[in-house]
């Protein structure tokens, strides 16, 4: 089967497939179980899970007659060192105003 490697980015930018991962961070669910938790469609659901799996978020496997979902958390690896790199520069910005304005303005006159 030929898979299509989504990018992580695009899988979380959809509140639904967010919503998804934190289902499925708790605990394994089948794929009913999962679309119980929406008012969309299965298969709408089922689509949202196939492009979780295709970026490596969610695993699926079938047990018997059932489909089973888990979130892989390692793919959102990716997403926190991004985030961190801004984290970084935002704390730097931040500790020079708080720097800046713990400056004594009475030094200035000396």
């Amino acid at each position: 089967m030929n898979q299509t490697r989504r990018d992580v980015f695009q899988a979380i930018s959809d509140p639904t497939r967010r919503e998804i991962i934190g289902l499925l961070a708790r605990h394994s669910l089948n794929l009913n179980k999962v679309a119980d938790h929406f008012t969309m469609s299965r298969p709408a659901v089922a689509k949202h899970i196939r492009i979780l799996t295709e970026c490596g978020l969610v695993i699926v496997q079938t047990r018997g007659r059932e489909t089973y979902c888990q979130a892989d958390l390692k793919g959102l690896k990716q997403v926190s060192e991004w985030a961190n790199t801004y984290q970084e520069f935002w704390n730097d910005k931040l500790d020079a105003l708080e720097r800046l304005l713990d400056e004594d303005p009475s030094d200035e006159n000396l």
